[in-house]
């Protein structure tokens, strides 16, 4: 049976589903599903994603077969709609799209009015009797063609379309006469010929295979390739292209095009929230070119402009009716658009809207208030990478600020940074560790990599759903769009309030996200509060999961911030961050530069109760729970000074020649520190330094048992086994200065000894190990390390063209590489349990706040992973999805 590469909708009948967006993109099953269920879209058909990879498989040739089926089906849609393609009395018009299985926001590109030529104008005039309607649909279509499909450059066009404004003295499009279009698509045309060498295609046909072969080619566009990178679409899905007749929002003042969300998808409040404009075409709302009006009266707008409800009340009430058929149906929030000719309403579109993290989870706790979801689904609705945006300060409401302009509150948040004008050096400033603000008159596509590296945006034109929104709300970044108070001037680098403040390039702005506010200068901030509906959430999120989320923290706060986060313990406690304390740096550099044990034991004597002190407060936050320390890991030259003018004013200090701390620096120094003189290996040609810091532990904990009733179990962890002699040795060691303090205190205490397993061979050897550890916490970071055998310091000068290349799927170091690395973890723990069945297993890497990081170690059976504290929630969503993704 031959292969079927085109699926046919229209009049309440469709060859596609909403389940089938694998094969139809989303745009295409969704067109179709609408269809299904009564509701009025125009007809078309859609080419399938396999057409796409045989495009690119076949040097974009097309597989046998395809242009027989596409003309099969257009003469379906000819027949639904009553007209003929390229008939010069009836002509039938279409709009060519794409459609990926994932959204991508005008990443891709869209013709509208494909079919127009010199002869078929003249049956759109005789059919509309509107002369100018007729001119504005053609200009439009030249525009769009020229662009997509022969790649002359809009803004060639864009500026012939200007000056016959400037000539005419006016500042609309809607202002130019039938007379205007008409010359200026005589000049349009000529001008291509001039500019490409070639005439504009008059066949109907010909623009039409045109257009599909653009659609498919925008696949691999800049814009589009930069946008899957940063959202990990794969770029062998593919985009479907769909064909569909078309229907005009601009023939009149009866007619209107817009864009809406079934929900605020900055709140996620439950009230329809868009936009839309008169006698327009849809490029014309998100692309900020006017100024677009509110779908409802509730809505708020400044610019106290008419909304549809108002205007057009019989297609605003069959578009309520059909928000809540496509909710109920959908059971999400949708992202639509329609358009209305001559007083009817068509649908162009239904897709998931892309959300806030706050939209996001108040969507989903509504939703199950309602009875349209269950929590399962709820606690899956809500991404674990989206929870970042809540987990960042907010501006101060008692900082004072200078607001010199609002706009439309198009995404929320809070951003400062320095001013750019374009994406290419919002990129670069990132890239050199520079927050920036990227301000714009209006974005586009083509800004999607300046988007990503800047704090926020700033648009001056442009409304609620407009590209700048929609793009950045998906990111979770901050922006302020529409911002008429501002005039932005490219020239000069700068822009101009209507205050008259001027703001150059260079110069810091705070933007609020929730208010449309734009301030001079960088805002004071506060931390988060996670409370209501993400309290609701995340107690859904801890019934489902079965991995256990502790917190990496060196302090008593670190350790606070991370309870309040729901850490349910510490997965590693640094020791050594604890000693660059400026009231113990020099007992430890004193420790360091001692000649003997003796010199080393009176050092280290100063050390004992600061180290106590801190395991005291950290024990305090985390009652109750278990608490993981890891002994001194870095080299010891890392506590001493490197530059001159250091090592003179430490000798001076420490009543010692300059030239014996050279000495001692210059012994210590190590021409590969990573795999020196650290870890377990100090520990054990320095036994004392570990011995002082057991028994800080042991103290600590035994105080907290004996004067305040406390219940600790505390894990002491030993970095960077290689061979199980190492542990074995300093575990014997361990024991006996536990059990020295426990006599001493007369105390009953359970503790652990354990290992981190951060090198391949430890891993390759756990079920020895395993037979002197009481737990495995797998150091992913260092394993990473090891494995590669990279440097992490050093990798980022050339992993980001192995990320880019496709060498790798992504940085190692911030998803854990499961091939890899991953195989080592996996060996670790089936051998450490083959010898030790109870054996506690953890990861305590920062790959344990990455969500696919996180599955993994749900799949491979860890115990717990830990993260920073601000990553606690992530992780443990992540978990959960883990959890129930098995089901």
């Amino acid at each position: 049976m031959a292969a079927k590469y085109v699926y046919f909708f229209g009049a309440g009948k469709a060859e596609g589903n909403a389940e089938m967006k694998n094969l139809l993109g989303g745009k295409g099953a969704n067109l179709a599903e609408m269809t299904s269920i009564g509701l009025p879209v125009p007809a078309g058909f859609t080419i399938t994603t396999e057409v796409c990879t045989e495009f690119y498989k076949n040097e974009r040739n097309y597989p046998a077969g395809l242009k027989e089926e596409v003309e099969a089906n257009l003469r379906k849609v000819e027949e639904l709609m009553g007209k003929k393609f390229g008939d010069p009395e009836n002509p039938l018009l279409v709009s060519v799209r794409s459609g990926a299985r994932a959204s991508m926001p005008g990443m891709m590109d869209t013709i509208l009015n494909l079919g127009l030529n010199d002869t078929t104008v003249q049956g759109i005039i005789r059919q509309s009797k509107d002369e100018r309607f007729a001119y504005d649909a053609y200009r439009r279509f030249v525009q769009m063609y020229s662009d997509v499909v022969m790649g002359m450059h809009k803004d060639v066009l864009e500026h012939l379309l200007e000056n016959k404004k400037e000539e005419k003295g006016v500042h609309l499009d809607t202002d130019l006469t039938a007379a205007d279009w008409k010359e200026l698509v005589g000049q349009f045309k000529a001008n291509i010929r001039e500019t490409l060498g070639k005439d504009f295609p008059e066949d109907p046909h010909e623009q039409l295979w045109g257009a599909i072969g653009a659609v498919f080619g925008s696949w691999m566009n800049p814009r589009a390739i930069t946008y899957r990178k940063l959202t990990n679409i794969p770029a062998e899905w593919g985009t479907a292209v769909n064909v569909q007749s078309m229907v005009f929002g601009n023939m009149g003042n009866d007619c209107a095009t817009g864009v809406a969300f079934t929900r605020d998808p900055s709140t996620g409040e439950n009230y329809f929230y868009g936009e839309y404009l008169v006698n327009a075409q849809g490029e014309d709302v998100v692309a900020g070119i006017r100024t677009p009006q509110p779908i409802n009266k509730s809505q708020k707008n400044e610019c106290s402009l008419p909304s549809m409800e108002e205007v057009l009340p019989e297609c605003y009430q069959q578009l309520v009716q059909i928000r809540g058929i496509l909710e109920r149906h959908y059971k999400d929030m949708q992202d639509i658009e329609f358009t209305i000719e001559k007083g009817k309403l068509y649908m162009l579109q239904t897709r998931n809207g892309k959300r806030t993290a706050n939209a996001a989870i108040k969507v989903a706790v509504d939703m199950v208030k309602e009875g349209l979801i269950d929590e399962k689904t709820a606690v899956l609705r809500v991404a674990p990478s989206q929870l970042d945006q809540l987990l960042h300060p907010s501006l101060d409401p008692k900082a004072k600020k200078k607001v010199i302009a609002k706009g439309l509150p198009a995404s929320p948040g809070a951003a400062s940074g320095e001013v750019v004008f374009t994406a290419d050096e919002a990129e670069a400033a990132a890239k050199i560790g520079l927050k920036v603000i990227l301000v714009r008159v209006e974005t586009s596509p083509e800004d999607i990599h300046g988007m990503h590296a800047a704090q926020g945006i700033l648009t001056a034109r442009g409304g609620m759903t407009s590209h700048a929104a929609v793009v950045e709300r998906g990111m979770g970044k901050c922006c302020v769009a529409g911002c008429g108070d501002v005039k932005v001037n490219y020239a000069a680098e700068q822009f101009a309030a209507n205050n008259g403040v001027v703001v150059k390039k260079g110069d810091v702005i705070t933007l609020d996200g929730s208010t449309g506010e734009v301030m001079l200068g960088e805002v004071a901030t506060v931390p988060p509060q996670l409370t209501g509906d993400f309290g609701i959430l995340m107690g859904w999120v801890d019934t489902f999961r079965k991995l256990k989320v502790r917190t990496n923290a060196d302090t008593p706060n670190d350790s606070r911030v991370a309870r309040e986060f729901g850490a349910e313990g510490i997965g590693l406690c640094r020791t050594e961050h604890m000693f660059f304390e400026a009231d113990r740096i020099a007992a430890v550099r004193e420790m360091i530069l001692a000649e003997d044990l003796e010199g080393r034991q009176k050092a280290l004597a100063k050390i004992l109760p600061m180290q106590k002190g801190d395991f005291i407060g950290i024990f305090r936050e985390m009652k109750g729970l278990p608490v993981t320390i890891r002994l001194l890991d870095p080299p010891l030259h890392e506590f001493l000074p490197q530059e001159e003018k250091d090592i003179e004013a430490l000798a001076k200090t420490m009543g010692v020649s300059p030239q014996a701390l050279r000495n001692k620096v210059e012994f210590l120094h190590e021409f590969n520190p990573m795999l020196g003189h650290r870890g377990c290996r100090l520990g054990l040609t320095y036994p004392e330094i570990y011995e002082m810091q057991v028994r800080a532990i042991m103290e600590a904990a035994c105080e907290l048992i004996k004067n305040e009733g406390f219940t600790i179990v505390p894990e002491i962890m030993i970095p960077l086994v290689a061979v199980v002699e190492e542990l074995k040795k300093l575990r014997e060691n361990t024991v006996k200065v536990c059990e020295e303090v426990i006599a001493g205190y007369g105390v009953k205490i359970e503790y652990l000894i354990g290992t981190m397993i951060e090198l391949p061979r430890a891993a390759l050897t756990a079920d020895a190990i395993a037979t002197e550890a009481d737990f495995f916490s797998f150091g992913t970071n260092d394993l990473t390390q090891t494995t590669f055998g990279l440097s992490r310091d050093d990798s980022g000068k050339f992993l980001p063209f192995y990320v880019e290349s496709g060498l790798l799927p992504e940085d190692p170091f911030v998803s854990l590489d499961q091939d890899g690395v991953g195989l080592l973890v996996r060996m670790g723990c089936e051998k450490g349990r083959s010898t030790r069945p109870d054996i506690k297993l953890g990861i305590c890497g920062e790959h344990g706040g990455d969500p696919s990081s996180v599955i993994f170690c749900h799949k491979v059976g860890l115990d717990y992973v830990s993260c920073s504290p601000f990553r606690v929630p992530i992780a443990r969503l992540a978990a959960a999805h883990a959890a129930l993704g098995e089901k």
